[in-house]
């Protein structure tokens, strides 16, 4: 896009005034590289992934005024007690209601602002993330200041959980315009930063923990503080890199058309967000991530446990079942069973790519047929391997289980914008993640009642995940049954194009003046420079994490 151009359109365009923060300022110039936005998208869920890692703070902020040794509560305080009591520490049964309240706070936050982010554009909406999550953050370690929980709930619980709505769609839309040839793919790279945030984020807070901590603090307070100011430059480098494409515009050599021939699923028409909730197929998606959401996430909390419970003294080489194991013993398997988890972390985080990038090229309906048919072969799979002491097909079983997990995540984005178009995928995509919401709550409650229930029955520990395996299998298969219902969105449903019109101009899109001539593959010099410098910034914290997951998976695997 030439100067004179550029100058026409801030004439036509009043909005291009409105700020540095609006959509119009962001529009991508001529010999921009696209290969530029993966890595602000990365830059941002790493930092929002956290989330996932936030219990590492449980067990510090549990004794965070005895210090040494939690100063009980008596059996009088309740939770609602606990929310403003400074006299003594809180349970960890009540510190876990702030990772419910991330996800309920996700996907509540995505489904009710999607449609203003489509509008204002990734840059605004991921500048307002940063300054909620890390503000969020602040304000948590004001509440572990003045030991005041409900100051920690509003922090990083209420206002952070927004922040990781609006952080965790911001990039989707964006990414899907400027990779309509790799959908899969480009939406994998960044979904799969939400699923390594953890990895970094982690290690870093213990470092920072056993750094700050002394005989009057268990250093929760400082590691807050410091998180917070590195996460908001990383995602304010991320929000102010966001480029969007020109309307019209698209890759060399690839056409709507085309690419809508070789599978019907994909559509050239437009769904509004408003309509979306009346449209069958939406549901029909919904079903489909909530039930592989709620078979993954269930066994996601309940790993560590669920591997020494099943194979006890075997773990460390010993004929002995967990029930019968000493206390040094009983710390040795947990040591092995923390590597398991880290080694569920990496193919999490693993399938989030690679199974998106497969779905380029088998489709997103058969990929996620690939997901329930072979996961729950894999789930009826764990009780015959658990009986034998087979901990190899046990342990392989779950890797993929996870892989799959992660990349249902990876993958809907772009299932979405098959169905329903790209005009509004973010808003789309924004409120289903309400299904993310409910299997939060429907697969932990599951695989931890469950457990309970064989327990009361007198179940040996190591028989009490069977029947949880065979009800995970159930779930998988409605999912399949969901999945294979769904069919291309009627054409009745799609904006026609005056209402498309209307909406972009909503949106504050304008065209480029030569569409076919602006395309990613006309770069300057410089810009693979900073593609290198870009993909650096966020790679070498993602290497970083690796090692520190690897050392943990050395543990388990040696």
């Amino acid at each position: 896009m030439n100067t004179s151009t550029h100058s026409t359109l801030n004439q036509d365009n009043p909005n291009d005034t409105e700020g540095f923060l609006s959509k119009s300022r962001t529009v991508a110039h001529a010999g921009f590289n696209r290969w530029l936005v993966p890595p602000a998208a990365l830059a941002i869920h790493l930092c929002i992934g956290m989330a996932y890692g936030f219990s590492v703070f449980w067990l510090p902020l549990s004794k965070a005024l005895g210090v040494k040794a939690a100063i009980q509560c008596g059996p009088e305080i309740g939770f609602f007690q606990e929310l403003f009591i400074t006299t003594c520490d809180w349970k960890i049964s009540t510190l876990g209601w702030m990772y419910t309240l991330f996800f309920v706070l996700l996907g509540s936050s995505a489904a009710l602002w999607g449609g203003w982010l489509e509008r204002v554009g990734p840059r605004k909406a991921g500048v307002v993330s940063a300054l909620c999550w890390c503000g969020g953050m602040l304000i948590s370690a004001l509440g572990v200041q003045t030991h005041q929980f409900w100051i920690m709930i509003l922090g990083s619980g209420v206002i952070g959980g927004i922040g990781l709505g609006l952080g965790y769609i911001s990039p989707v839309s964006t990414l899907i315009k400027w990779f309509p040839d790799h959908r899969g793919m480009a939406t994998g790279m960044a979904i799969m930063g939400f699923g390594g945030g953890a990895m970094i984020g982690s290690p870093m807070a213990a470092d920072l923990m056993k750094f700050f901590a002394s005989d009057v603090s268990v250093g929760v307070v400082p590691t807050f503080m410091v998180m917070a100011v590195v996460y908001f430059v990383f995602m304010m480098g991320g929000a102010l890199s966001y480029r969007i494409p020109p309307t019209g515009w698209q890759p060399k050599g690839w056409t709507p058309a085309a690419n809508a021939q070789l599978n019907s699923m994909i559509t050239t028409g437009h769904v509004h967000v408003s309509r979306v909730w009346g449209i069958p197929q939406f549901w029909l998606v919904w079903m489909v991530l909530c039930m592989n959401v709620s078979a993954g996430i269930g066994v996601i909390g309940m790993s560590s446990p669920m591997l020494q419970e099943v194979f006890g003294g075997g773990l460390i080489g010993l004929p002995t079942k967990f029930v019968d194991l000493d206390k040094t013993q009983l710390t040795a398997i947990a040591g092995v069973a923390a590597g398991f988890t880290a080694l569920l972390s990496l193919f999490n985080i693993g399938g989030r790519f690679v199974w998106a990038s497969l779905s380029d090229f088998l489709g997103r309906k058969m990929t996620y047929v690939v997901f329930f048919v072979l996961g729950a072969a894999l789930y009826a799979s764990v009780p015959s391997s658990a009986a034998a002491g087979n901990q190899i097909l046990f342990v392989s079983a779950f890797c993929l289980i996870l892989s799959m997990y992660g990349g249902g995540f990876a993958t809907v984005p772009a299932y979405l914008a098959d169905l329903f178009g790209t005009q509004m995928v973010g808003a789309i995509h924004g409120r289903l993640l309400t299904a993310w919401a409910t299997a939060g709550i429907l697969g932990p409650v599951v695989v931890n009642y469950m457990r309970d229930y064989q327990l009361s029955l007198g179940i040996p520990r190591e028989q009490v995940y069977d029947q949880t395996m065979y009800i995970l299998v159930g779930m998988l298969a409605v999912g399949l049954v969901c999945n294979l219902l769904i069919k291309p969105v009627d054409a009745k449903f799609f904006m026609t194009a005056d209402e498309l019109l209307a909406e972009k101009k909503l949106a504050h899109e304008r065209a480029a003046a030569s569409e076919t001539q602006f395309t990613g593959h006309q770069e300057s010099n410089t810009s693979g420079v900073w593609v290198w410098l870009a993909w650096t910034a966020v790679g070498l914290p993602m290497a970083w994490g690796v090692y520190r997951t690897l050392l943990s998976v050395a543990k388990f695997l040696g």
